[in-house]
């Protein structure tokens, strides 16, 4: 019966972030809490632990981003890219990615690649490299900038006291594990997927859209030249200020000794990584609406802090339905799969990978499989290294960034096959998805 019970208890689960997943935006939060409902006043069971660190961080660091965004920052940061990446047109496959990795990773959210996504695939066709190419792995590595980032919902969600931080695990151990197998494992799928298919010009798609005017090559330098517009001369200004934030942010977490300490109940207490980052970044954005002169009510109209609220909304509803199931029935998974888990942890990261497709979030992913994971006795450094398989959402060709790309390739490389399944990023996404799982193990095993 008991069984029985806690199957039905798990349908319930998986159909209602189905159902969220399906509505979009603050759907997957709303129907998570119709699970909580559900979860505490029908079967009985305890309400598990509310992600206020996470949602917390998320209010203070999307603050930071959207005053960098009303500042002219993200524009800033947009043209000193687009003009490096110009200089550099036959690496595209390579630093095209690594750029899009690299904003994600400062910024914490994968929305800031919106703005490189047409600048790469420009620059790719202006020379004569398929745009499929770099537009593949920066789609998907802009997913990986965020398991690693010191200032991303999924991080923060990972150091929460009440996650791997109350195990010992501090953010530069994520940092140290996930920053450098993120960087090998899109190094190598820049590298096999500068081989995937038909050179530019051999390409039948690009032929015809050439043939019947779509695509003029004479004057693809001019739209490019377009889009590297001159910014605010206050944005610099609001850069820097954004980038020390981010700065102070990783000093302490790196250094817990400089961190602030106070006496509670006889006990020296340091304050934790979850208000260190709040504070930091909060005051960083004053620091940004005021040498940037950005208005506040530009902030909040701007897509980067519409989607950070959206986000905070479907990950206190939906983490707090997986926390309230697993945490609610623990018992049942130790007995029945923690001496198969512990033995093929591995198998763990498959159920991550699956959830996130489910779930397009990696915060939302970590809030809700990961207490399963620490329940059942997982390693912590273990569940560190298995933390980029909560980018699976590559899988189905239904992502934002993905859309996007695919949108902004004019030649047509980029795209959704007969198959739905067998789109342009599956490739790349299976690769940095294998790599850097395999590299954090390594770094793992060498320093822990």
């Amino acid at each position: 019966m008991m069984t029985f019970l806690i199957i039905l208890q798990l349908l319930i689960v998986l159909a209602l972030i189905f159902i969220g997943a399906r509505t979009g935006g603050i759907g997957l939060g709303i129907y998570g809490m119709v699970g909580v409902f559900l979860l505490v006043f029908v079967f009985g069971l305890r309400p598990g632990s509310m992600p206020v660190d996470v949602m917390f961080i998320i209010v203070s660091v999307i603050t930071a981003a959207a005053a960098l965004q009303a500042a002219g920052g993200l524009d800033y940061l947009v043209g000193v890219a687009a003009r490096f990446l110009r200089r550099h047109p036959e690496k595209i496959t390579y630093y095209g990615p690594l750029t899009t990795w690299l904003f994600c990773l400062v910024a914490g959210t994968a929305h800031t690649c919106y703005s490189l996504l047409p600048i790469i695939s420009e620059i790719a066709t202006n020379s004569k490299i398929r745009p499929e190419r770099p537009l593949s792995v920066a789609a998907v590595a802009a997913s990986l900038g965020i398991t690693g980032s010191p200032v991303s919902a999924a991080t923060a969600a990972m150091i929460s006291m009440d996650m791997l931080g109350g195990k010992g695990v501090e953010l530069k151990d994520i940092m140290l594990v996930c920053i450098p197998s993120s960087l090998v494992a899109i190094l190598v799928a820049s590298f096999v997927q500068n081989r995937i298919g038909r050179p530019l010009e051999d390409d039948p798609v690009y032929r015809e859209r050439v043939a019947s005017g779509l695509i003029d090559p004479e004057k693809d330098g001019k739209i490019i030249d377009g889009m590297i517009a001159n910014p605010n001369p206050r944005a610099r200004r609001a850069v820097f200020a954004f980038l020390l934030g981010v700065a102070l942010v990783v000093l302490f977490g790196a250094v817990p000794s400089l961190r602030p300490s106070f006496e509670v109940d006889g006990e020296l207490r340091s304050v934790s990584m979850p208000e260190i980052i709040e504070i930091i970044m909060m005051s960083a954005a004053a620091l940004i609406m005021l040498v940037g002169r950005a208005n506040v009510h530009d902030a909040v109209k701007g897509n980067v802090f519409a989607a950070g609220m959206n986000a905070m909304v479907a990950i206190f509803g939906i983490a707090w339905m997986g926390d309230t199931f697993f945490n609610g029935n623990i018992e049942f998974f130790r007995t029945h799969i923690s001496a198969v888990v512990t033995e093929w942890p591995l198998l763990f990261a498959v159920a991550l990978f699956v959830m996130s497709i489910m779930l397009f979030s990696q915060a939302a992913t970590v809030r809700t499989l990961y207490p399963l994971g620490i329940g059942l006795g997982i390693a912590p450094m273990s569940l560190v290294a298995m933390f980029p398989a909560v980018n699976g959402y590559f899988f189905l060709p239904n992502y934002p960034t993905e859309v996007a790309a695919i949108n902004f390739d004019r030649t047509g490389s980029t795209r959704i096959g007969r198959y739905v399944v067998n789109h342009s990023f599956q490739v790349a996404g299976f690769i940095t998805t294998f790599v850097s799982i395999g590299m954090g193990f390594f770094v793992v095993t060498l320093f822990y």
